[in-house]
């Protein structure tokens, strides 16, 4: 089978590690790359830290609103469809990447497999919510990671091609957990002890694009005393710089960390605070506590467990939600599967050209 998968940021070059690697025991498996995510810190760190072959073409986007980056993916993405004529597209979670490769498929009648279909926040201000709901309905397999995802798109009439698979980012944490610990050396340059600090990820535009967000949420993270790691999102440093706010001195801004960096620092984290789905995700899958900085999240699951709380951006809010959840130790089932998703949609993939 001829495929074509399509990454362009962070959480999506996760995602592709181990199906990527599944994929090419059986099938021919191109990677394009949008550049969506573009510099070392976002991007290449990932490829060499997950062994993800490098992308067979690098389509050089960038950064830009989200219309104009949109359509320059789709140009540049049809332009190696019309070229390579895959029997399938793969597309993950819910960036511009994601929906730029679904829509030129779908153009070009080119079936269209989404991981991580059926999500849902239920608030249509993100960007990431369009993404998933138009991504969906335009593929021809939905591999949704639980059987909640599975009903949200039966109440949106989709029934045909939806497939309970489990969580493609389990897959990547089982195989990775142990080179993490075998190979990063975070907490002895950041001089930290486990349980002894928190890590905040601050990146959506809802909290950095607003200076009100930004300076409640960095002024809960110094109220908060223990020491709290920060790697920061270029759009964030940005920001951070244009409002003038100055994190306090237990908040440590570093760059952008690699895979094994990251799941080093959550691992042994007091509490993980984030505006990142694919956190709240690796936070549970570690069993550290999660405090979620919006107002939803569509991970529902891991906070019906106990594990994660949205908490919003109010300074005394994240004050109090960091101290609730610090420290609780609720049952830990099993939510995304057993981390053998990624030779379920291969399976599912190789009946379909059958």
């Amino acid at each position: 089978m001829n495929l074509i998968s399509i990454v362009g940021a962070r959480p999506q070059f996760i995602k592709a590690s181990p199906l990527t690697h599944a994929l090419r025991k059986h099938h021919r498996d191109i990677l394009v790359h949008t550049g969506q995510h573009y510099d070392y810190g976002m991007s290449d760190v990932f490829f060499e830290d997950l062994g993800i072959p490098l992308p067979d073409y690098h389509l050089g986007i960038g950064s830009g609103t989200h219309g104009a980056q949109t359509g320059a993916m789709l140009k540049a993405i049809e332009d190696v469809f019309v070229k390579e004529r895959p029997d399938a597209v793969i597309v993950y979670g819910d960036t511009n990447s994601t929906l730029a490769g679904a829509l030129a498929a779908a153009k070009l009648n080119i079936p269209v497999a989404h991981v991580e279909a059926g999500l849902r926040s239920f608030n249509r201000a993100m960007p990431e919510e369009i993404n998933r709901i138009l991504t969906d309905h335009v593929s021809t397999w939905l591999l949704v990671p639980s059987v909640l995802s599975c009903e949200q798109l039966q109440r949106e009439g989709i029934t045909s091609g939806v497939h309970v698979v489990g969580d493609i980012m389990y897959d990547a944490l089982l195989v990775h957990r142990k080179r993490a610990g075998a190979r990063s050396s975070i907490l002895d340059t950041q001089k930290l002890s486990p349980r002894a600090y928190y890590l905040a990820t601050i990146h959506r535009a809802e909290n950095t694009d607003q200076a009100d967000h930004l300076r409640s949420i960095f002024k809960a993270l110094q109220i908060l005393g223990k020491p709290v790691i920060v790697p920061l999102h270029p759009r964030t440093a940005k920001k951070l710089k244009e409002y003038c706010i100055q994190p306090g001195s237990n908040v440590r801004c570093v760059e952008p960390l690699g895979y094994l960096d990251m799941i080093r620092l959550q691992e042994h984290a007091a509490c993980i605070l984030t505006d990142s789905g694919g956190v709240q995700k690796e936070a549970y899958y570690l069993g550290v506590p999660c405090v979620t900085l919006r107002m939803e999240t569509e991970w529902i699951e891991t906070v019906a467990a106990g594990w994660n709380r949205v908490c919003g951006t109010r300074t005394d809010a994240i004050e109090d939600a960091v101290r609730t959840m610090e420290g609780s130790q609720p049952p830990h089932p099993d939510l995304y599967g057993d981390g053998r998703t990624a030779d379920r949609i291969v399976d599912i993939l190789t009946s379909a050209k059958k």
